[in-house]
Parts: structure tokens; C-alpha cells; sequence
């Protein structure tokens, strides 16, 4: 004969408590806090800035989690309460969708963005129209006209064309309080973006993030230490692209 097999009894009260309440409620040890239902990828996607889109969120996942990086964006909301900030806040993660981060192979290191307005968008050294291209800016023009055969200047200071072919256009610390250069220095966006710097040639601009980097850098770093004009950053960025089997940068393109 078929035995009939009885049911257990199902907890009630405080005794029926769900896989997702449990999983929240108990300790798997002592001392231990309680863990998550939710995957990593869930639990840092609640913490991404706004405006951080792309694949870099996959890179820096771990960053929007620690202590430094909850600290630097309460710092940067409590400063927009007070004064203007740059860039915007939509645009200070410019840089994240403009390419994907596997065929990132330059990286354009800047000392500290512009702090006049109309000026910084994300991108480190460029414009949007109409805003004129600022004397920086126009240095840089200067040398590519120099370096690279055929560079005819756009008008224009707007260098997402670049950042488009795996350029990326970075500063050490990309806020800024209006017209108080460097006033965001030293409150964590320098170990945000060396954290993001995973390129295979470095072009360091300014004395202050060749310092940081002259011992940290992972790739290819060329700096300018005897000065910006004749330095041919351009030239041998791809010089060094095309020895290392990658595509060389269109510099002409804008």
C-alpha cells in the first residue's frame, strides 16, 4: 500500500520568515554584519554619481563604495549648496560614454579643469562652442600643427572627436569651485582617476600630475619636463600605438 505523506507543519508568526528576510536579518557569523540579497553589481549601482554611464562603471565599481569616494561626493554636493561648481554636475563623467573602456589606449592626464564659466565640460582641456578655445588649448593646436602633417585648426575648442577614438581626456580632479583653481585638490578625485588611468600611453600635462604620476604610472608615460612646444606627443603616441599592434589616433580629426 502507498504511504500518505503528511506535511509539515509551516511556521507561523515571526518563525515563517522569508529566503530575502532571513538573508538580511541572520549573521553568517559572530560580529559579522548581515549579508545582502543583493548581488555587488546591484548594491554598487545604487552608489554610481550621476551622469557615470558606459562601460567604465564595470572598472570602478569597487571605488563607488569606499569610505573616500562617499566622502568626496558629499564634500562636492555640499559646495554646490554654497558656490558654483564645475562642471556641471551632468557633466563631470563626460568622458564615461564616449567609448568603450577596452579601446581606451591613451590617456590625456590634466592638472586641474577650467573654473570660468561656460568652459569645463568633462573633458579635460576642451570646450563646447561657443565657447573660443582657451589659450591652453590653443598651445596644444599649436603643437599639433607642428607635429601632425595636415592639421588645419577647427575653430573650435570641442575635443570629443578624440575622446570618441579611445582618447581619454582626464583631469587629476575634475570639479572645481568657480574661478578658485585646484580649491577641490586633495579630497580624493586624484585616487578616483589614477584608479580609471589604465591606458597604454600616458600624455602628462602640468607639473602637478607628472609629480603624482613620475612613479605610479603603469604604461607609457610621456611628459613634458623641457617644455610643451617641439615635445611631439602626438606623433609618438602613435608611433607607440602602431609598434604595440593598436590603431593610431586620427589627431586631425575634430
Amino acid at each position: 500500500a502507498r504511504k500518505r505523506r503528511t506535511p509539515s507543519p509551516e511556521p507561523s508568526g515571526d518563525a515563517a520568515t522569508s529566503p530575502a528576510k532571513k538573508a538580511w536579518t541572520e549573521q553568517d557569523e559572530p560580529g559579522t554584519p548581515p549579508s545582502s540579497p543583493l548581488s555587488a553589481e546591484q548594491l554598487a549601482a545604487r552608489n554610481v554619481p550621476v551622469g557615470f554611464e558606459g562601460s567604465s562603471k564595470g572598472r570602478l565599481r569597487g571605488e563607488f563604495r569606499k569610505p573616500y569616494f562617499s566622502k568626496l561626493m558629499g564634500f562636492v554636493a555640499e559646495e554646490r549648496k554654497h558656490c558654483t561648481v564645475y562642471s556641471p554636475q551632468r557633466q563631470v563623467f563626460t568622458w564615461t560614454p564616449m567609448c568603450d573602456i577596452r579601446d581606451e589606449n591613451v590617456v590625456v592626464l590634466g592638472q586641474d579643469l577650467y573654473h570660468g564659466p561656460n568652459q569645463a565640460h568633462g573633458l579635460c582641456f576642451s570646450v563646447q562652442s561657443p565657447a573660443p578655445p582657451p589659450p591652453n588649448l590653443e598651445n596644444i593646436y599649436k603643437e599639433l600643427s607642428t607635429d601632425i602633417e595636415g592639421f588645419v585648426h577647427s575653430g573650435h575648442g570641442d575635443l570629443s572627436a578624440r575622446a570618441k577614438q579611445g582618447v581619454l581626456l582626464l583631469n587629476a580632479v575634475v570639479t572645481v569651485r568657480t574661478h578658485q583653481a585646484s580649491s577641490h585638490k586633495e579630497r580624493g578625485w586624484e585616487q578616483f582617476t589614477h584608479a580609471n588611468s589604465d591606458g597604454l600611453v600616458f600624455l602628462l600635462w602640468g607639473s602637478y600630475v607628472q609629480k603624482d604620476s613620475a612613479t605610479d604610472c603603469p604604461s607609457l608615460p610621456l611628459s613634458v619636463y623641457r617644455g610643451f612646444f617641439g615635445c611631439r606627443h602626438f606623433s609618438k603616441t602613435n608611433e607607440l600605438l602602431w609598434k604595440s599592434g593598436k590603431k593610431p589616433i586620427g589627431w586631425k580629426e575634430l
